[in-house]
């Protein structure tokens, strides 16, 4: 929540952080109810990122990075999704996760492998903080697994 009487600013980190939870949910519902990049990015921008809803005021979110991680995840998403296949346990599918767990994997697969200017670790504890954010169990332990592994090929540079 916030209060008209604080005045300190957001800072970006902050910003960046609710652009993600932003964008994971604006990717879950894309992927559930099947609406367009377009529809949602307008939607959330106008809507929500900044605004009160039902009483909740919502984060003020970076909507630049906020558009950036969905509109990449859409536009990357045939790259994204065998990376992430073959992150997963052999006996696991992409397709039996979650919604919620593809939305964040995707969209932490495609800031480890596009966003190089922002650490690893950075990327894998915002994206382990949603899930947590939704589940209790062992989704956010999985996310952290998956986004490691993730990171370890596509930021070999970084990792030593």
């Amino acid at each position: 929540m916030t209060s008209e009487n604080n005045s300190h600013p957001v800072k970006p980190a902050n910003q960046r952080g609710a652009a993600r939870l932003a964008a994971v949910q604006a990717l879950y519902q894309m992927d559930v109810g099947g609406a367009g990049v377009l529809e949602i990015v307008a939607e959330y921008e106008t809507h929500r990122l900044g605004q009160e809803i039902d009483g909740d005021t919502y984060l003020k979110a970076d909507a630049g990075w906020f558009r950036s991680i969905v509109s990449g995840v859409v536009r990357d998403q045939r790259q994204l999704d065998p990376m992430i296949g073959a992150a997963l346990q052999d006996d696991w599918a992409l397709s039996r996760l979650d919604s919620t767990v593809r939305a964040i994997l995707r969209a932490g697969t495609f800031e480890l492998k596009e966003r190089k200017d922002v650490p690893v670790a950075v990327i894998v504890t915002e994206y382990v903080e949603i899930a947590k954010a939704f589940f209790e169990e062992d989704e956010p332990k999985l996310v952290n697994a998956v986004l490691d592994r993730i990171a370890k090929q596509v930021r070999v540079e970084q990792r030593k």
